[in-house]
């Protein structure tokens, strides 16, 4: 976090002041190999362009990553998306990473997961149900059925439980 503050500090310090300053701009790039900009859709053009100056004048690989359809934004700045190598779109997840995610979830909640036992198959079932494989939406309902549980005093995730955790959640779905 410090080296990102910094990062930021010493970009502030280049727009403001200009050039004079550039040396220590240009040192600050030394020693990466790599910037990842999570929610690239939330950027305002002129901070677009800065990416695109960092990634001209210093060779540094970057990872942008945003909601579905940000493509077609960047495609209306050519001068940044004429540099994009590549673009992916993430499905959701598949009826045997979901599992694997919930037992790993489970897991991290201190329990074994026992698709024998009736409970645990139906608290899977309706998570599956509610989240369709979205990983981000999983792990926000885990936090509240964690949450809900350790309010409760609670020792076995169930339907109950993930209902009443889905019900604290905006998620657009009933």
């Amino acid at each position: 976090i410090t080296a990102i503050i910094d990062l930021g500090q010493k970009l502030h310090v280049v727009n403001k002041y200009g050039h004079e300053h550039s040396k220590h701009y240009s040192d600050m790039f030394k020693y990466i190999d790599l910037i990842i900009v999570d929610e690239i859709d939330r950027l305002k053009v002129q901070h677009l362009e800065q990416l695109r100056a960092i990634y001209d004048e210093h060779n540094l690989a970057m990872i942008f990553i945003g909601m579905p359809g940000i493509e077609k934004k960047l495609s209306r700045y050519p001068q940044l998306y004429s540099r994009i190598g590549f673009a992916h779109e993430f499905d959701n997840l598949s009826k045997d990473e979901t599992h694997h995610i919930l037992e790993y979830k489970w897991q991290d909640l201190g329990f074994d997961l026992k698709l024998e036992d009736f409970t645990d198959y139906e608290a899977i079932t309706t998570i599956i149900k509610i989240t369709k494989g979205n990983f981000r939406l999983i792990h926000r309902l885990f936090a509240q059925i964690d949450r809900i549980m350790d309010i409760n005093g609670l020792d076995k995730i169930s339907t109950e439980v993930v209902e009443t955790a889905r019900d604290s959640l905006v998620i657009g779905i009933r």
